[in-house]
């Protein structure tokens, strides 16, 4: 089996990692292990190997001198870690790392999860805002019909809640 690094040796350090219920594999010749730091926890990080150009790639293309006014990271700390320092690094970073984020999940806005009523009755009361703020504008333009229409749809979603 050949290195995934060089493609020209042959392996004979094998890395897994599972995310997500994802296997990913890392196939590395001895002196491609040791220049990307497989020896040292805190060269190496798997993520960089795994997408190919590299996290490093990406930050190389960003400003040398920018550093994190919070927590002092640089991108020679994330180059070297893989990780950012707080936060803040994301937008101070952002342009290095925003490319990087999209091919790794699914955007770059963190929605979070939320339990399926939760969702159901936050979905409901947007609903709820969105025809009442219909019913406003409907008003104040003097088209009450619409707004008699928006007027039953309230009531109507208002008597459908969610449970």
């Amino acid at each position: 089996m050949q290195c995934d690094v060089c493609q020209s040796k042959e392996a004979t350090v094998f890395l897994t990692q599972i995310v997500e219920g994802k296997m990913q594999k890392v196939n590395l010749c001895e002196a491609c292990s040791k220049e990307k730091g497989v020896n040292d926890p805190t060269g190496f990080a798997l993520a960089d190997l795994l997408l190919g150009i590299g996290a490093s790639q990406e930050i190389e293309k960003s400003p040398a001198a920018v550093k994190c006014g919070v927590c002092g990271f640089t991108q020679a700390d994330f180059k070297k870690t893989g990780r950012l320092g707080c936060s803040h690094c994301y937008e101070v970073f952002a342009e290095g790392i925003e490319p990087m984020l999209k091919n790794m999940h699914k955007g770059t806005t963190h929605t979070g999860k939320a339990p399926v009523a939760y969702r159901a009755a936050r979905v409901h009361g947007e609903k709820i805002k969105s025809l009442q703020a219909n019913l406003s504008k409907a008003i104040e333009s003097e088209e009450f019909e619409l707004a008699a229409n928006l007027r039953d749809q309230i009531k109507q979603v208002e008597t459908e809640l969610p449970k």
